[in-house]
């Protein structure tokens, strides 16, 4: 079987038919996944790969491959240590 990827000229094309109430609702969705990622810098909190992937809504190996020290939306993420098998991170609010 072949498995399509969405391009960006559809991701917007789906966009453009959602409704208003579904824009709104995914907006919403986005100011509580950055609240959180806000909460994690602001506490000093340490998250795994995983854990940042599922925040930043990628595949953990992604989060990997960028390096030690990047940045994402309004944080720099920076590698911090290793605990056995997990990388753990740290976010910073930069503004």
């Amino acid at each position: 079987m072949i498995e399509a990827t969405a391009s960006p000229s559809a991701s917007s094309s789906e966009e453009s038919l959602l409704s208003g109430e579904e824009r709104v609702t995914q907006i919403r969705h986005l100011i509580e996944t950055l609240r959180v990622a806000d909460e994690v810098a602001s506490k000093g909190y340490l998250i795994t790969s995983s854990e940042l992937a599922d925040l930043m809504d990628i595949n953990a190996s992604a989060v990997t491959s960028r390096g030690d020290h990047w940045s994402w939306r309004n944080w720099v993420v920076s590698r911090v240590r290793r605990e056995g098998n997990q990388i753990l991170w740290q976010l910073e609010r930069v503004d």
